[in-house]
């Protein structure tokens, strides 16, 4: 029994692996701890796995331990982080790093909001997750979250890096001399 188990968790952590660290690269802001937060929140899975196999989504459920243990990070240790804009330089290619120049201002832009803002913004537009949806991983009603993508998307507009970014796909989409709306 504990082999089909052990099987069933190594299948789900090669098909989401990716897909999680990417979650955990947008909630941390840096590829590594992005790396450690998913194999914590999959440690802590593990233990646990014949209760989370079985719970409706495991995806989500490990969706709502990688936002525990990101908020844990900072709880136990009081790790004062600088999230910079640019990623230092890496020796080799980097698949989260190496995304287009508009996701680069994108990343830039959710390293500047409050963790929870952060949080709401990633699970509600990224992940594509129902109001309901990220309040049941937040643990926090709907209300909240609902303020908190308000205020984060706001902040998001006054980005001066993604108005650079809007300005320069607005200019794509509408040629030169053939009108459209600036």
């Amino acid at each position: 029994m504990q082999a089909e188990q052990d099987a069933q968790f190594q299948e789900f952590v090669r098909a989401r692996w990716s897909h999680l660290v990417r979650t955990a690269y947008l909630l941390t802001g840096d590829v590594h701890h992005a790396e450690d937060l998913t194999q914590t929140a999959l440690a802590k899975a593990y233990r646990s796995w014949r209760r989370v196999s079985r719970s409706d989504s495991p995806e989500a459920y490990i969706r709502r331990m990688l936002v525990s243990c990101n908020s844990d990070r900072f709880r136990k240790r009081r790790v004062t982080e600088a999230l910079t804009a640019a990623p230092p330089e890496v020796a080799g290619r980097d698949e989260a790093v190496s995304w287009a120049g508009e996701r680069s201002a994108l990343l830039a832009a959710l390293a500047q909001l409050p963790s929870r803002q952060r949080a709401v913004v990633v699970m509600r537009y990224w992940e594509d997750l129902s109001e309901a949806e990220v309040a049941e991983v937040l643990g926090c009603s709907t209300g909240t979250v609902k303020s908190q993508a308000s205020k984060g998307l706001a902040k998001l507009r006054t980005h001066p890096g993604l108005a650079q970014v809007m300005d320069g796909l607005d200019r794509r989409k509408v040629p030169s001399g053939q009108g459209g709306i600036r």
